[in-house]
Parts: structure tokens; C-alpha cells; sequence
């Protein structure tokens, strides 16, 4: 008689393999799979853009040559305290703004355009809490010294002019400072001065012709702010390119990885 089969591990193994067909997945298990591989990486980055680091465009000119138009920035929103989402609440920071510092931030009311009434803004802070700030003949000082212009353009049209959004400044000018007294209409080159409140910045573009900032719309809480930007990650030549798609185009290649200072 021939010998029976020794029975192995694959004699063993047989059985199961003989049980029949794998039954697929229900539907409601590969629903699942499919949310989960899209859900953790959307609230990883729904994270990571709420309380650490957001991409913000550069739209105007206001801030040349520290910025300019078409330029994409990193903004570190862990520096000054991140907001809380559908709340008014923050999360502490690490750092204070400093004169000098530029910042990404709310703007106050800007009463003359309903239409976006707080857009969020990137200006430099030229003074803080407890500074007295105020200018004469173009040039700014902040506690009666003046303030370097190596980063303040001064464009080919530049001129003194008056606008009814000053007016703000006129019930907060000092009298009979050491400074001297302040103009009885304040205008874009003379003004002040006045004492920036506590929790409070002062904040103006680098371009300072052809800036809209705290000159028209006040002190801006610190509260207010989003963050401080780090770098240039993309730019392009937004404003004056005559090259078809210049987002391709005409990238500024020499701008990436820029440092905002």
C-alpha cells in the first residue's frame, strides 16, 4: 500500500484556503477608509494654517522695497498668538511686536470703503504703547527723535495733502508738548503729536505716498494682530509685466526665499 501523505504545514494550511472566498469589505467600512485619508490631512493643514504658518499676497505697493506686489509670503502666526476660530479668544504668543517689525494684521474701521471695511493689512510698526509720534515736513519722529528712511520711499509725486481722515487725530493732539503743538489740521506729512495708548501700534506702509495706514485710520489694538512675515516663498512681476501669463512668465526668481525684514 502506498504510504498516506505526511501532513505538513501545508496539508495544514489547506483547509483554509479551501473555506471559501473572502467576502469584500462592506460599503460603509471603504466610506470610512476613503473620509479618513481625506479628513487627517485636511485637518492637519486646517491646523497648521490656524495656529502656526499662512500664505498671504502681497497686493499693493505700500510696503516697496520691503515688499512688493506679486510677492507670496510665509506668515508665522505663532509669533504674536494665534485666534481661537468663531471666538474672541487668542493663544498666547512668544513674542511682542517692536518698532521696526513688519506685521500682518486686522485693520481697524476704515469708515471710506464699506465695502471691505477691516481688511487684513501688512505695515510696518513704527511706534508702540506709551510713544509719542508725530512728523513735520515729511520726517517722522517717535519721542522726539528722528527715525531713519533708509527703508521709506519717496515717490516722484510726492506732496503734502489734507484729507477729512486725519480728523481722527485732533481730539488726541498734545498741547503745549515739548515737541511742539500740533498743526490745527493735521495733514499726510504734518501731524501730531500724539501718545500711542497702551496695547495699541502705530502703523505705517514703507511707501509712505502710497500708503493708506494708521495716519488715516488710527491706532491698531494689539489684538488685531495675525502674524509676522518670515519669507518669500513666490514672486512674480504682478504690476508692470508686458509678458503673456507673467505668473510663469516673469517669476522673480532672485525674490524666492527672500527674508522680510
Amino acid at each position: 500500500m502506498p504510504a498516506a501523505p505526511k501532513k505538513g504545514r501545508a496539508a495544514k494550511a489547506r483547509p483554509f484556503a479551501q473555506s471559501g472566498p473572502v467576502k469584500p469589505a462592506g460599503k460603509g467600512g471603504a466610506l470610512w477608509r476613503n473620509v479618513r485619508s481625506i479628513a487627517l490631512p485636511l485637518a492637519l493643514f486646517l491646523l497648521i494654517r490656524t495656529f502656526l504658518l499662512e500664505a498671504y499676497r502681497i497686493p499693493s505697493g505700500s510696503m516697496i522695497p520691503a515688499m512688493l506686489i506679486g510677492d507670496w509670503l510665509f506668515v508665522n502666526k505663532a509669533v504674536f498668538g494665534p485666534h481661537v476660530p468663531f471666538t474672541d479668544r487668542r493663544i498666547p504668543g512668544y513674542a511682542d511686536p517692536k518698532r521696526g517689525d513688519i506685521v500682518v494684521f486686522k485693520s481697524p474701521p476704515q469708515r471710506d470703503q464699506p465695502h471691505d471695511l477691516t481688511p487684513t493689512l501688512v505695515k510696518r510698526t513704527v511706534a508702540i504703547g506709551g510713544d509719542t509720534i508725530h512728523m513735520r515736513a515729511a520726517v517722522l519722529y517717535v519721542n522726539g527723535v528722528v527715525q531713519r528712511q533708509g527703508y521709506g520711499v519717496v515717490s516722484g509725486d510726492a506732496y503734502d495733502s489734507v484729507s477729512e481722515l486725519f480728523d481722527w487725530q485732533k481730539p488726541l493732539a498734545l498741547k503745549g508738548s515739548r515737541f511742539g503743538e500740533a498743526p490745527a489740521q493735521p495733514s499726510h506729512d504734518e501731524w501730531g503729536p500724539i501718545v500711542v495708548p497702551p496695547n495699541h501700534l502705530f502703523m505705517m506702509g514703507d511707501n509712505r505716498y502710497n500708503s493708506k495706514d494708521s495716519r488715516y485710520w488710527g491706532f491698531v489694538p494689539r489684538d488685531n494682530l495675525r502674524g509676522r512675515p518670515m519669507f518669500v516663498y513666490y514672486s512674480y512681476n504682478a504690476d508692470d509685466s508686458d509678458r503673456p501669463l507673467p505668473f510663469i512668465t516673469d517669476i522673480r526668481w532672485g525674490r524666492l526665499g527672500h527674508v522680510i525684514r
